[in-house]
């Protein structure tokens, strides 16, 4: 039987090993997510306020953004605790993966209002406003899928008034998702899903 554990645990860590990197620093059980299809990758406790939403403030809004980065880079910028910024979720551009970097009981700071901030669920896409081939439909649809999750969860309609852009923050100085984002699409799958 020891043995048996043995060979099992040698091939786990052969098969991880096999994994790119992005994908090994971010792979957890899915339990350990708000999201059940979400990987954990951790920010660092420097980049967001721990809390106890929804208790200490009401989840109204769901923040889309484009990260300006490819996926490996922005989950080490959250990883940073001298860049004191972070999301909820990153996801994928090529397949859609989900990783989760805050729990949604805590205030990530994303959006640049402190407000917004501690009202929303932070959603960063890879990729970059002016190349519209980031925007692929695993990244719309799996984006979408976690979109509809938080809004069940948190009873918030599926519409834009409470899906918003970051350009939409107030006083914000962003302009992601940009003009490439297709919000009609997008709104359309968050309904569907």
């Amino acid at each position: 039987m020891r043995r048996r554990r043995i060979l099992q645990s040698a091939a786990v860590t052969a098969a991880a090993a096999l994994l790119p990197a992005s994908v090994r620093a971010a792979a957890v059980p899915a339990g350990d997510t708000d999201y059940p299809s979400a990987h954990w990758a951790p920010a660092s406790p420097s980049n967001y306020t721990a809390s106890n939403r929804p208790s200490a403030y009401p989840v109204d809004f769901v923040v889309i953004h484009v990260a300006q980065e490819t996926f490996t880079d922005t989950i080490g910028i959250f990883r940073n605790p001298a860049k004191k910024v972070s999301a909820h979720y990153v996801v994928r551009s090529g397949d859609g993966y989900v990783a989760q970097c805050v729990r949604e009981n805590d205030i990530a700071w994303h959006a640049g209002n402190w407000d917004r901030n501690t009202r929303s669920i932070g959603i960063e896409h890879e990729g970059w406003v002016d190349q519209p081939a980031y925007f692929t439909h695993s990244m719309y649809e799996q984006s979408a899928r976690l979109t509809a999750n938080i809004c069940d969860r948190y009873g918030l309609a599926k519409d834009r008034a409470h899906i918003i852009g970051h350009h939409e923050v107030p006083g914000s100085d962003h302009t992601d998702p940009g003009v490439n984002w297709d919000w009609v699409r997008y709104i359309r799958l968050v309904n569907l899903l």
